[in-house]
């Protein structure tokens, strides 16, 4: 593997490690082979940087502020994505199960159906809309 030359003392000494495998090492030194454990210190070597993020400070009223139904119940995203197709119009009446729209999130198409019997209050999204997770699509009376 590798060649040393060491000296200790006035001597010469030709050093030859052979193999090493945990901390023990076998060196040939001056044609003599030896076992020789060794003693350092091991140190955590990570090559995933290390992300460090500064705290931000926020104003009172700033950040995200929770959407609230006004009727009797509304329809949310299960996930973001885009409105592909409106299935009901302002004052239909929906039983439980019905598809109400399809969304395109994550390149399928997903249908997203009423929970519960109402009548479509208000729409609050139009087709090509892109919406986040959780926002309100649709509201009941």
């Amino acid at each position: 593997m590798k060649k040393f030359d060491f000296s200790v003392s006035g001597n010469k000494y030709n050093v030859e490690v052979k193999d090493f495998e945990d901390s023990i090492a076998t060196v040939s030194v001056n044609g003599t082979v030896y076992e020789v454990e060794v003693h350092q210190e091991k140190k955590a070597v990570s090559k995933t940087p290390k992300l460090v993020r500064k705290p931000v400070a926020r104003k009172p009223g700033e950040g995200a502020v929770p959407q609230k139904a006004t009727g009797a119940g509304a329809v949310k995203a299960p996930l973001p994505g885009n409105i592909f197709q409106l299935n009901v119009a302002v004052g239909d009446s929906v039983s439980k199960g019905d598809v109400l729209l399809v969304m395109e999130a994550m390149k399928m198409e997903n249908n997203v159906l009423a929970e519960k019997d109402g009548v479509v209050k208000e729409i609050k999204v139009g087709l090509g809309d892109a919406v986040l997770q959780n926002d309100i699509l649709i509201e009941f009376e």
